[in-house]
């Protein structure tokens, strides 16, 4: 019979960064390509978005294919044709982003646009809602520049599509490398 001091404890978050911390070189060389992608991309802001529509085609290619594969899991001819369906319409929808992606970054930037104004206003009830609560000032702010920044996507819009694609990813890769060169480096100064 085993005892609670015989079996390994789970491991804590602890000894999780412990274990990385004799490899924050490749967590900063990891920062670095992020930084490094992340200029070229804002450099470029249209190729920039020719890029990620491309990679949001290709993953709705992928997507599609096994939503139909999915579609074979299913006894009922009529839920077997609505995944089917879905799956098809995913497909042909990311080949036609490989046919134009201009046109589908126009989409998606409108898209992009109605959510994020769609969040501000959902974040904006929710920061009203919850006053009594201390953080609900910051819950506000975060709606309120969620909100600005989805009408300003829509007010440029079509105009803006081909560059905001771009520079979001731009801007996010740089700050994804700036999180990793920070993480690698304060690793760095534990070990």
């Amino acid at each position: 019979m085993t005892s609670a001091s015989d079996t390994p404890q789970h491991l804590g978050l602890g000894s999780g960064i412990a274990a990385v911390r004799g490899k924050w070189g490749w967590i900063v060389a990891l920062g670095v390509v992020y930084l490094i992608a992340g200029f070229i991309a804002l450099g470029s802001v249209v190729m920039a978005t020719v890029a990620s529509v491309i990679v949001v085609g290709a993953m709705m290619i992928v997507a599609g294919i096994f939503e139909i594969i999915g579609a074979f899991q299913l006894k009922s001819w009529g839920k077997f044709l609505i995944w089917a369906l879905l799956g098809v319409l995913y497909v042909v929808a990311g080949f036609l982003t490989f046919e134009n992606p201009l046109l589908a970054a126009v989409l998606l930037t409108l898209f992009l646009g109605a959510a994020l104004i769609a969040s501000g206003v959902v974040r904006l009830f929710l920061a009203f809602s919850m006053t009594r609560e201390s953080p609900w000032v910051w819950v506000a702010l975060s709606g309120a520049i969620t909100l600005l920044l989805g009408l300003l996507i829509v007010a440029r819009w079509p105009v803006n599509s081909v560059y905001i694609l771009g520079l979001f990813l731009g801007i996010d890769l740089v700050m994804a490398g700036v999180g990793w060169v920070s993480l690698g480096f304060s690793l760095r100064r534990r070990h």
